[in-house]
């Protein structure tokens, strides 16, 4: 069990009646609490909830808070400082003076940090510090009033050749304030990239979708993500454009096997973080699956780190792999599945 859960349990007495875990590891935390307490999880990993659901755990995947009443709630502590301010907010609002929150976190992850975020709704105290871990108690003292989503948008504009686009991305999203540096070498090469039917592989704030969109109002969009924020942040960015959102599909992925079949394309910024921890699996199937989801004279786009041995593992697939260009510490590398 992660060390975090376990904490928990440490001081599960603290707990009754409906608690909500938000943004719990993928364990069985929410099975060993005691009976008074009845968990549920609010996640916004697609991986996560569906393990959740057949673990026979009641568990809600949004951007948003469930609809439902609860007495109490365990926030496990995310990467993102903003994405915190933006959960404290959401949960403060639909609770009431006097309940309780419980903020959990490893030591190396700012729990000390995201402790402080917790100071300006009331009082707090430190209830344990064991496993390399913390647990913090919040007894609301200030009411809030829920402020809607865009609110917590941030915006920035990117532009390539004469295709300008304004990104919009909600808290805890990859480069949620700017382009980052791997997108930024890809992008100048989505003109190259087969029309059709085309997949962007952990489309985050949907950089690499929007563009693709704009080059061409024919194609079809596929916007996969394993993280809620990202696919309503793409969703946004499109609307913000004025695209048409009859060519961009949604849709929330645990990795790259629940990808759709027969593209012409699949293009990626591949993720290699899974909270504070680096994981390349997603990354590393993406090159050994992606031409079962291609048609037989589909493509390969992918940038990546330049230290990333990626090129292998796309040639045991595809018999080939061309690097299109190596610039900034990043390759963007091509193959075909003629």
């Amino acid at each position: 069990m992660d060390p975090r859960s376990e904490v928990v349990l440490r001081q599960q007495d603290y707990l009754n009646g409906q608690v909500l875990l938000i943004n719990a590891p993928n364990d069985q935390l929410a099975k060993n609490l005691p009976t008074q307490v009845q968990a549920s999880v609010w996640t916004w990993n697609y991986a996560d909830h569906q393990s959740f659901l057949s673990s026979g755990i009641d568990s809600s995947f949004s951007v948003e808070f469930p609809q439902s009443n609860f007495d109490q709630v365990v926030i496990f502590v995310p990467k993102s400082k903003e994405l915190l301010s933006y959960i404290l907010h959401v949960v403060v609002s639909h609770l009431t003076i006097g309940q309780n929150i419980f903020l959990v976190g490893e030591k190396k992850g700012g729990v000390e940090r995201a402790a402080k975020q917790l100071q300006p709704y009331g009082k707090t105290l430190k209830l344990d510090s064991a496993r390399h871990c913390q647990l913090w108690q919040l007894k609301i003292e200030k009411a809030e009033q829920l402020k809607p989503l865009e609110q917590w948008l941030k915006a920035y504009t990117v532009q390539v050749n004469q295709d300008q686009l304004e990104i919009c991305a909600l808290p805890g999203v990859f480069s949620q304030a700017h382009l980052d540096v791997g997108t930024a070498v890809l992008l100048p090469y989505l003109s190259q990239v087969k029309s059709g039917k085309i997949a962007d592989f952990g489309c985050g704030a949907g950089v690499i979708s929007s563009f693709l969109a704009k080059l061409n109002p024919e194609q079809h969009i596929f916007a996969l993500d394993v993280d809620a924020f990202a696919l309503r942040s793409t969703e946004m960015t499109f609307q913000r454009n004025g695209l048409d959102l009859a060519q961009l599909h949604l849709q929330a992925v645990t990795g790259l096997k629940d990808a759709p079949k027969e593209l012409d394309a699949i293009v990626s910024n591949p993720p290699f973080h899974q909270g504070i921890h680096t994981n390349y699996d997603a990354s590393e199937e993406l090159c050994q699956l992606a031409k079962s989801h291609l048609k037989s004279s589909g493509e390969l786009w992918i940038v990546a780190n330049r230290f990333l041995n990626y090129p292998p593992l796309i040639e045991q697939s595809f018999g080939q792999c061309m690097i299109k260009t190596d610039q900034q510490g990043f390759k963007v590398l091509f193959a075909s599945a003629k």
